[in-house]
C-alpha cells in the first residue's frame, strides 16, 4: 500500500492495518497536547496520531499500545523513521490488561466503535468486541495524572453514552468539538476531552469541507503544518 507523506514524517501503510484517515488527522491536530510531558495512545494503528502530537509538542514522551501485532510492527517502523523517534515507543499490548505505575498527562484514542464488520482488520481496529467504551474509559481514568486529559474522537451518536460513562468514572467533559463532514450538514464526529476537574465546557464546531472535495479554510489552516497540499 502506498505510503502517506506528511511534511515532517511518512506513514507506511498496510492492507492489514486500518489506514490513515481524517478522524486520526483531526485528533492528532486538535487534541490538547500543549502541557503534556507524557502521552499514551491507545490503539496506535499506523502511529499517525502520536506522530502528529510529537510534532506539535517537542518535549513530550510517547507510548503507543496496540493489540494487533501487525499494527504494532507498523507503528514501530513509522516511529523509528520519524525525526522525533527518540521520544516515541510502542508495545504490542491489550489495553484491558495494561498495568503500569506511570501516570500520563494525555491519553488519546481513536477507539473502536463499529458493532459489526466484514474484515479481520476492522474486527480488531473498529469493533467494540476487543475494547468497549466502558473498558477504555475506566482504564484511562486510572492512568491519568492529576491534571491529565483524556481525548477521543467518536461518532456523534455515541457522545452522550460516552460522557455518561465518563462521569461514572469521575471524568468530566471539558471540551467538545462537533465535526461536520461538509458545510450545512449535521455533525458526524465528536472530539471529546475529559479530566478529573469540573470546568466550563469549551464548545466549538469544525467543518472539514466547504463543498464536495474542497477542504474548508478551517481544515487547511489546522493541518497546514502536516499535509502536503498540491
Amino acid at each position: 500500500m502506498k505510503p502517506f507523506t506528511f511534511k515532517q514524517f511518512t506513514i507506511e501503510q498496510s492492507k492489514d492495518v486500518f489506514r490513515v484517515g481524517t478522524d486520526g488527522v483531526l485528533l492528532g491536530a486538535l487534541a490538547d497536547v500543549d502541557d503534556a510531558s507524557s502521552v499514551l495512545e491507545v490503539g496506535t494503528g499506523t502511529g499517525l496520531i502520536s506522530l502528529m502530537l510529537a510534532q506539535r509538542n517537542l518535549q513530550a514522551y510517547f507510548l503507543g499500545l496496540d493489540i494487533n501485532e501487525d499494527a504494532e510492527a507498523l507503528t514501530k517502523l513509522n516511529f523509528e523513521n520519524a525525526p522525533f523517534h527518540a521520544r516515541l515507543k510502542n508495545r504490542h499490548q491489550d489495553f484491558k490488561t495494561f498495568v503500569t505505575e506511570e501516570r500520563f498527562d494525555l491519553i488519546v484514542s481513536n477507539p473502536p466503535y463499529f458493532e459489526e464488520s466484514g474484515s479481520e482488520k476492522d474486527k480488531i481496529a473498529r469493533q467494540t468486541v476487543e475494547l468497549n467504551f466502558r473498558q477504555l474509559i475506566t482504564n484511562a481514568a486510572q492512568l491519568l495524572s492529576e491534571n491529565g486529559i483524556f481525548s477521543v474522537i467518536i461518532p456523534v451518536e455515541a457522545g452522550e453514552v460516552f460522557i455518561s460513562i465518563g462521569k461514572e468514572n469521575r471524568l468530566f467533559l471539558n471540551r467538545r468539538v462537533s465535526i461536520k463532514g461538509i458545510q450545512n450538514s449535521n455533525a458526524k464526529r465528536l472530539i471529546l476531552e475529559f479530566s478529573s476537574q469540573k470546568k466550563e465546557i469549551n464548545e466549538s464546531e469544525f467543518i472539514i469541507e466547504k463543498s464536495p472535495r474542497q477542504y474548508s479554510d478551517q481544515y487547511l489552516e489546522l493541518t497546514k503544518e502536516f499535509h502536503v497540499f498540491k
